[in-house]
């Protein structure tokens, strides 16, 4: 069997520094946002012409914090709550056989700042430094299927409400909206999705901590809702 080498046309700059908290589809949270950095060969502004004239897009990434470890033929989708195995190749895991996976966001812009070609994106799920092997736009007409079926998960998992403490509430009022933008509704629909393990579900009261950019964002989840406590640098 012949083997191929790939390489990355860029890298995404994201707000999601660790696995923890990163959103477990695209385009659940509109407001968590990237940049895709371009890098030499491929920033040529001519391979990029009309591209600004799609909405969206598809990213075609590598799993990068999954190498080095083994595929898996079984994997725990936390849509089933992480207590059945379904086939690797019926879920969207990163630990595959080869660790690439694809993801559609929300193109904002095509911009060259200090001689960096970068696309932004909106509504990402993917972790900083992700190498990103290609793009390709986005085409409603063939992209989206109304009539598709989606197996085990069968529509969007069911939002928390989301209350922010007084520190929290300081932290987010006061942020700057250039370094942090939209954080208060950024946080709230981050936690709205409940980023917890589905093994430790079931343990209100005990703390967790989420970070975004520098900032360690401490809550807790009770029967009825998420209290964000405290916002904090790292």
């Amino acid at each position: 069997m012949r083997s191929f080498r790939f390489q990355p046309i860029g890298t995404i700059r994201s707000c999601f520094t660790e696995k923890f908290g990163i959103p477990r589809q695209p385009g659940l949270v509109p407001e968590a946002r990237a940049a895709l950095e371009i890098g030499p060969p491929f920033d040529k502004a001519e391979a990029f012409r009309g591209l600004d004239a799609f909405s969206h897009l598809w990213l075609i990434f590598v799993f990068h914090a999954c190498q080095g470890h083994a595929w898996k033929a079984t994997v725990r989708p936390p849509r089933l709550g992480g207590n059945r195995r379904m086939g690797v190749f019926a879920s969207r895991s990163g630990f595959r056989p080869n660790p690439i996976g694809q993801s559609v966001a929300k193109l904002l812009g095509i911009e060259r700042r200090k001689g960096i070609l970068r696309l932004r994106l909106g509504g990402i799920d993917l972790l900083d430094g992700t190498p990103v092997l290609d793009i390709k736009p986005y085409l409603p007409y063939a992209d989206a299927i109304p009539e598709a079926t989606a197996g085990y998960a069968p529509e969007a998992p069911a939002a928390m409400p989301v209350v922010f403490a007084a520190q929290a509430e300081a932290v987010c009022r006061n942020a700057d909206p250039a370094a942090y933008p939209d954080l208060k509704v950024l946080i709230a629909g981050l936690l709205a999705q409940d980023p917890r393990p589905a093994y430790k579900q079931g343990h209100e009261g005990k703390p967790f901590g989420m970070r975004l950019w520098d900032l360690n964002i401490r809550f807790r989840v009770s029967s009825d809702r998420i209290v964000v406590e405290s916002i904090g640098r790292i």
